[in-house]
């Protein structure tokens, strides 16, 4: 079949695709940028522009934009067993020996793995087994789940609730009276004057438990949020942080979900972002680098406690009556093998460990520039806030659109960076970048910021 010209592939896309996170009135009037094809951290468009992605895609593309050994893997286990499913008392080789390693390398003692699709599968099944486990120890009432302002953790329903991110509910009717919201980790931003990191956490715990309190801890099932304010930008948990948090929630009883989305394989210069915080969770969800951002897969890792539980409640029912159709699909389940493979024989942590200080200290050098107030950063991740004023800490106006201002200025500079709303800049290229690759995105950075401060006082 005949490649289509870029012309009509402007046309087709402009008719029949419907983009998420984008204003759909105004999605016609630009063409899209058609992606083609990435070697290493680039990725090329059908223009013949090549893009530095310092966010490697949405933070999943881990070992960039094309392997080989991740192709060959696809179709070996194509050839063999392209598809079938996972429920009743039917299983494959891949899905057994990917559950069994996440199991070894699990931060904390895990019992079993359920395998989904996506991360927003995997954070909206966390709720349901939170409200399953609640249920079977004949305690419904407790279902009211604790998230964080700033953080993301899907978009099905039930997720799209717990985003602490107000645009993201919008139009959608989906303030569920189960889900609460507490204080944002962001401590440049938000941190009273004089006031320690180890006082701010302090006083976010101390919101937290007047929360539960308030809400009566006899109603309150569990706690979720990411090891990293991954939506936020990154952000970075003030010092003591997940140790308060977490004596508030065994005082009162409450699950805690680790939602490893992001953080998990790596990112955080450990295998688990709970392994970096000292975070012991009930549940933990993983997806987007477990194949490397090659195949739609994510895991639940669920807790022995809970799995206990579940047990006995699906015996008294009949069966766990859950599951997706495409859960523990063979081929994706095989990608994502060979990609904890690839980290293994390969020692990516290894080079994540050794290449950090010099992300770090490239991205900090970009800290005096007027647009950003602060930088924080930690492994391979990076993030600047951005702010209008140093002194203030103040936000850009919304009528600014500092967040399409330098988009569309990183992209005429070949970089795709992601900026998240007014608030941030965030850095997570994929694992194998090189020091090469960051001098060559800092100044890529460091031009657009450049482009839209003369942009903005023209």
């Amino acid at each position: 079949m005949p490649v289509s010209s870029a012309a009509t592939l402007y046309d087709r896309d402009r008719v029949a695709v419907l983009h998420p996170h984008s204003n759909l009135k105004n999605q016609g009037s630009n063409p899209p940028i058609i992606m083609t094809g990435g070697s290493g951290v680039y990725i090329h468009d059908e223009a013949g522009n090549k893009y530095l992605d310092s966010a490697a895609g949405l933070g999943h593309c881990s070992l960039g934009f094309s392997n080989e050994r991740l192709a060959r893997a696809a179709y070996n286990q194509m050839k063999q067993l392209g598809s079938f499913h996972v429920f009743r008392n039917i299983s494959n080789a891949p899905t057994i020996e990917l559950s069994d390693r996440l199991l070894a390398m699990a931060p904390v003692p895990m019992a079993k793995v359920l395998l989904q699709s996506g991360g927003s599968e995997a954070n909206d099944t966390a709720v349901k087994l939170v409200w399953y486990y609640w249920s079977a120890l004949g305690k419904p009432e407790k279902r009211k789940i604790i998230f964080r302002e700033g953080s993301y953790h899907g978009t099905t329903c039930v997720t799209t609730a717990l985003c602490g991110n107000a645009a993201v509910n919008q139009g959608f009717g989906l303030r569920f009276p189960e889900f609460l919201r507490t204080e944002p980790t962001n401590y440049w931003r938000h941190s009273n004057p004089g006031e320690t990191e180890e006082q701010f956490s302090q006083r976010l715990a101390d919101s937290l438990e007047a929360l539960i309190v308030r809400e009566g801890p006899e109603t309150v099932a569990a706690f979720i949020g990411d090891p990293t304010q991954a939506n936020s930008g990154g952000v970075l948990p003030p010092t003591g942080y997940w140790e308060k948090v977490q004596a508030v929630l065994k005082k009162y009883d409450v699950l805690l979900i680790a939602d490893e989305v992001v953080t998990a394989f790596g990112r955080t210069g450990n295998l688990w972002g709970c392994t970096t915080f000292g975070i012991r969770p009930d549940m933990i969800t993983c997806a987007k680098a477990l194949s490397a951002g090659m195949q739609p897969i994510s895991a639940l890792l669920i807790g022995e406690g809970m799995y206990s539980v579940m047990k006995e409640q699906s015996d008294r029912l009949g069966a766990f009556w859950h599951g997706y159709t495409f859960a523990g699909h063979p081929v994706a389940c095989a990608v994502a093998i060979e990609t904890l493979n690839i980290y293994e024989e390969e020692d990516i942590l290894g080079h994540i460990r050794q290449i950090a200080p010099f992300f770090q200290q490239q991205v900090a050098s970009l800290g005096d520039h007027p647009l950003i107030g602060n930088v924080s950063g930690l492994a391979l991740i990076g993030g600047l806030d951005l702010t209008d004023d140093k002194l203030n800490r103040s936000l850009f106006s919304k009528e600014t659109q500092i967040n399409v201002r330098l988009t569309s200025a990183a992209l005429k500079n070949g970089l795709f960076m992601r900026v998240l709303g007014n608030l941030r800049i965030h850095f997570s290229p994929p694992f194998i970048i090189t020091e090469a690759d960051i001098i060559e995105m800092v100044n890529k950075a460091r031009k657009t910021l450049d482009d839209v401060y003369a942009g903005l006082h023209h």
